[in-house]
């Protein structure tokens, strides 16, 4: 995988950027930029190839039609997440999908990001629903299953010619994965070596692929100390901490600097670096969403050492109400909002 070189930015002036709703201001004391070269500003979309082959069409601020991976490459992103599903309806997301989208992703440069859901299809906090070909087993072939299944993508992804930066070992975990067996309220053990299992079968295939722990709500420390404490407990292994947030138009400033206090806990407890995984807002707010992006990514920057790795957004690319789904960064004629301008810089 190409590496994109961003610029080593040693002196970089903040501007604190006004929130459009009143009229109000982050009352935080602007944080100390000392950004590192491989910053990860990045997208998860997932959706494109289903988009595209429903003959949605992405165009770039002028008016003119672009790939959307060209796209995302041109309003400064360095990085792509990709979901992948065992079995899904359609094959969207499924393998084939998946590598289809990689390779597009390799061939402009992007690092990869690819997030195992261990589902047929979505896995979040309120669902965790095993794949249909692994409803029975018992927990020590589910175990071995989550190893098998995990090296086999990587696999092969690697035999495409990509080897991925980061690899999540399931998504929002928030109380575990592929319920029950791994649900961390009823076994905390069970969901460690699940963890252990995709954790394992990553360094497998490439001991430097960095394997993160994905859980919602980044603004929660007792939430993440609740799962990491367990996991650490139980013998559990990661590299990275991974969160979401989507705050709403009201609350954006009080989540980001407890998101922040959230993430500077993890890194001193744990001693593992943080990522923002899923950002969103809805696409009709592009302005505040600039201003909750443009802060929770100068915060992110912020961590000593360059341990916050990185802000992905989740789904920007979606517009007209693309499956429901009303948190994309691009207005309903297929253009990108100035929310994206956030990750300019």
């Amino acid at each position: 995988m190409k590496v994109i070189q961003v610029a080593y930015a040693f002196l970089f002036a903040l501007i604190i950027t006004s929130c459009q709703k009143s009229g109000a201001t982050s009352s935080d004391p602007p944080p100390v930029i000392t950004d590192s070269p491989y910053f990860a500003k990045g997208a998860d979309i997932s959706w494109v190839t289903q988009m595209e082959q429903a003959g949605n069409i992405f165009y770039n601020s002028s008016g003119v039609a672009m790939d959307c991976m060209q796209l995302m490459h041109s309003l400064g992103m360095n990085a792509i997440r990709l979901r992948v599903w065992v079995n899904p309806a359609g094959g969207w997301n499924g393998n084939a999908d998946l590598v289809r989208k990689a390779l597009r992703a390799k061939q402009l440069g992007f690092r990869i990001m690819i997030d195992f859901h261990y589902s047929d299809s979505w896995a979040d906090p309120g669902k965790q629903t095993k794949p249909a070909a692994w409803a029975n087993d018992d927990f020590p072939t589910l175990t071995s299953t989550v190893y098998a299944y995990t090296l086999s993508v990587l696999d092969t992804l690697k035999s495409a010619g990509i080897v991925p930066s980061w690899v999540q070992v399931g998504n929002e975990t928030n109380d575990g994965m592929l319920w029950p067996d791994g649900k961390a309220s009823v076994t905390m053990a069970n969901f460690a070596a699940l963890v252990n299992a995709g954790y394992n079968a990553v360094k497998a295939v490439n001991d430097s692929i960095k394997v993160i722990v994905h859980i919602s709500n980044g603004f929660d420390n007792t939430l993440f100390r609740w799962i990491f404490d367990g996991l650490k407990a139980n013998g559990a292994h990661w590299d990275i901490i991974g969160m979401s947030l989507y705050p709403t138009v009201s609350n954006w400033q009080s989540l980001n600097t407890s998101c922040l206090t959230n993430m500077n806990d993890m890194i001193s407890r744990y001693h593992t670096p943080v990522m923002i995984c899923e950002v969103g807002m809805p696409a009709d707010q592009p302005t505040t969403c600039q201003s909750f992006l443009t802060d929770l990514i100068n915060k992110t920057r912020s961590i000593p050492d360059h341990n916050g790795l990185g802000v992905f957004y989740w789904e920007p690319e979606c517009y007209n109400n693309w499956q429901g789904y009303g948190l994309g960064a691009f207005d309903n004629t297929g253009k990108p909002t100035v929310a994206m301008n956030a990750f300019s810089n």
